[in-house]
């Protein structure tokens, strides 16, 4: 090969074959990089390299070259279509960065409006509850003040029956002021009454079971006897018998007016008959002294009757009826009908164990004991 073909290749960078070394023999020369193409591919690149007087390494080298050239634009577009792939999917992969960062960004912002959501709700929960309980402390107040107001009522109304038993003997107004009570509190109905209740009902029994006294009746009865001393009849001072009840004879007028002369002049002399010496002996100002002396024992025995003092009320009534039966005329009806009263009286039994309410007051004052210490 000229010189100037071997510069040629070497300036292109391909390596020229070197000739046999003589020395070496005649053995078979090295294949060279045309022999790596294929054995096939030697005599057709010897001719053509014969035609266009190139060494056939020189073809073989454009070859590869070629070949090189061919496989580095190959790999220069898988190369430019993973860029452009890698490219695409890390412009998707921020556009999704930045859209989960919009979303993100929402989210904090909804998370940060619902903080602030739940914030205003729990302190209106706050508040509510501070209210709700500031109402029930109200209605617990208002309910132990309409309680304590209750058994002050209950209170009132066992003390007044308790003195109507103790001082008047008075079994229907304590029995009375009991039953409002139990009334009273029936009608408030709250469960911490019921003790009281039954407390009250025991008191009520008991006092139901006592005998019938009516006081107002008997004392009605001795009041009305006191009102009709003053007409009452004395013996010294009453008329023969007949003589009030005459009446004028039928006839003529002379004769109707004689026979009242007659009984005119009769008059003036009376003949009576007396039971004891000293009845005829009364003055009018002891027959004034004896109705106030009756007046004074009957209004002594009212006064025992409502202290229910049997012994001095049946002395005081005795008296007062031997008294009617010695100084006045039994023969006319007030004084026996009067005399018929205060007997009937003296037979009532006032003497009757009545029982005491302190059962009743115990507990009412256990209740307020209770109810201050829960106060308190």
């Amino acid at each position: 090969m000229p010189e100037s073909d071997q510069a040629s290749l070497q300036a292109s960078g391909t390596a020229v074959s070197a000739p046999a070394d003589p020395a070496r023999g005649a053995g078979p020369a090295e294949p060279g990089p045309a022999a790596a193409g294929g054995a096939a591919a030697a005599p057709t690149m010897r001719s053509l390299a014969a035609r266009l007087r190139v060494s056939p390494g020189a073809i073989g080298v454009a070859v590869a070259v070629l070949v090189a050239a061919l496989t580095w634009f190959q790999l220069s577009g898988e190369v430019n279509r993973v860029r452009d792939d890698v490219a695409r999917r890390v412009q998707q992969s921020d556009l999704e960065t930045r859209e989960g960062r919009l979303v993100a960004r929402e989210a904090q912002e909804a998370v940060r409006e619902s903080q602030s959501r739940i914030t205003a709700l729990e302190s209106k929960l706050a508040e509510s509850q501070s209210h709700q309980i500031a109402l029930e402390q109200l209605y617990q107040d208002l309910s132990r003040g309409r309680d304590e107001w209750v058994v002050a009522e209950i209170e009132q109304a066992v003390v007044l029956a308790s003195q109507q038993l103790q001082l008047a003997g008075n079994v229907h107004g304590a029995l009375v002021a009991l039953e409002t009570a139990d009334a009273r509190l029936a009608r408030a109905d709250r469960p911490q009454f019921i003790p009281l209740r039954k407390v009250l009902n025991r008191d009520i029994d008991r006092l139901k079971a006592l005998p019938a006294v009516d006081l107002p009746g008997l004392t009605l009865k001795l009041d009305e006897i006191t009102r009709t001393i003053e007409q009452l009849p004395l013996l010294a001072d009453g008329q023969p018998l007949g003589s009030a009840d005459a009446a004028l004879p039928e006839g003529s007028l002379w004769q109707r007016v004689t026979t009242l002369l007659w009984s005119e002049v009769k008059q003036l002399i009376r003949v009576q008959r007396l039971e004891s010496a000293d009845q005829g002996l009364l003055s009018p100002e002891q027959s004034y002294f004896l109705r106030e002396n009756l007046k004074l024992r009957l209004a002594h025995a009212r006064l025992a009757l409502l202290q229910r003092n049997d012994p001095v009320f049946r002395t005081d009534l005795r008296t007062a009826i031997d008294w009617l039966n010695r100084y006045f005329d039994t023969r006319q009806s007030r004084v026996s009908a009067s005399i018929a009263t205060l007997d009937q009286l003296a037979s009532t039994v006032l003497n009757i164990d009545l029982p005491t309410l302190g059962d009743s007051l115990g507990a009412i004052r256990t209740f307020k004991a209770g109810g201050e210490k829960a106060g308190a």
